[in-house]
């Protein structure tokens, strides 16, 4: 029990009361539950919307929680080490940046189709990591060790990633192909091997046995004191399948990029944020945020430049609303890349894949 508090603790840093760490919790977890919760409930009914519409929260990610939830990488690993922001920090990860990201930005170019495999590869991984850290810091005794947080990471990452390719064959082949064909346009065509009826029926199974074999693992090494954890790991999961097999692909990704994955990141540099501690320990929810927005308004403003040289040196984009996005998404990824090298940092320093 020792271990599992000092891992807490390192994972919550800076926030010394349990109404900040209360406060992290619920600005971790609400949001997401109320927004994909009601998003299900509605596309339930066969409700149908523009393809132009379901592109809306992807737009608005550029300055709302999903663009930004990134440009704060920079003063990441210092204050998870409780050290100043000094100049050799921000020398490393702008390195970092340059290079890893160049790097990737180049294979777009020359392999798109490979660029595009990887991303999804890599948003799997990352996206799963982050859903792993909020149980870790703000639940019980689940998941209690490294190989059963490293299982309920690929699990999670897969929801987002897997389920609207069984779900939304069609929607999905059409992204990829878009996102391919900005770089390439004879090779947007090959995707469509990969569509097939008898993959998305071994995906699919595949994924029904990780999902059970997930929970069956998480319930057993929780014991009676993480019982709670898991019930909410196991509900959040039911959940999330529920949404990624009802809710259009372009439409729910957007939705979980902002207010379930970008915001449990966000919370995340909250908890090392000095600035922030006074806010959270009042419940001062919008001033916490605030402080977060303008640790990011720099480098959100720096990229949203890079995305408009970005548009220009693409070649394939077009005026489409589809095209825009997708070469936001490409430029999402080749910023990824570093990103999850910087958060792979955190956790090491937050312990989050010891096991305890």
């Amino acid at each position: 029990m020792s271990r599992r508090l000092s891992e807490a603790h390192a994972a919550v840093g800076r926030l010394g009361t349990s109404d900040a760490v209360g406060a992290c919790a619920r600005i971790a977890f609400l949001p997401g539950w109320v927004v994909v919760a009601a998003a299900t409930a509605v596309f339930l009914f066969d409700v149908s919307v523009p393809l132009s519409y379901q592109l809306v929260p992807l737009a608005i990610s550029v300055v709302l929680f999903g663009l930004p939830h990134g440009a704060v990488d920079h003063l990441a690993i210092p204050r998870s080490r409780a050290e100043p922001v000094t100049t050799r920090w921000l020398a490393i990860v702008g390195v970092l940046y340059l290079v890893v990201g160049g790097a990737y930005a180049v294979v777009w170019f020359l392999a798109p189709v490979a660029a595009v495999a990887f991303f999804i590869l890599m948003t799997w991984a990352h996206w799963g990591q982050g859903d792993v850290y909020p149980f870790v810091a703000f639940g019980d005794a689940h998941p209690a060790g490294g190989a059963t947080r490293v299982l309920m990471a690929v699990t999670r990452g897969a929801l987002p990633m897997v389920v609207p390719f069984v779900a939304f064959p069609d929607q999905y082949e059409l992204v990829v192909s878009t996102l391919v064909g900005l770089f390439d346009a004879t090779a947007a065509g090959t995707v469509s091997a990969a569509f097939t009826p008898t993959t998305r029926l071994v995906v699919a199974a595949g994924l029904a046995g990780l999902i059970g074999a997930t929970l069956a693992v998480g319930v057993r090494s929780a014991g009676r004191s993480g019982r709670r954890s898991w019930l909410v790991d196991a509900a959040e999961t039911a959940l999330l399948v529920a949404f990624f097999s009802t809710v259009p692909p372009v439409l729910a990704i957007g939705l979980y990029f902002c207010v379930w994955h970008s915001l449990r990141h966000i919370v995340r540099l909250l908890a090392v944020d000095p600035g922030a501690e006074a806010a959270l320990d009042a419940r001062r929810y919008g001033a916490a945020l605030a402080s977060f927005g303008r640790d990011a308004a720099p480098l959100t403003a720096a990229s949203v430049l890079i995305l408009v040289v970005w548009y220009v040196v693409v070649p394939g984009t077009a005026a489409d609303p589809l095209s825009l996005v997708g070469a936001y998404l490409a430029l999402i990824a080749v910023l990824t890349l570093p990103h999850v090298v910087v958060v792979g940092w955190m956790d090491r320093e937050q312990g989050i894949w010891r096991s305890g």
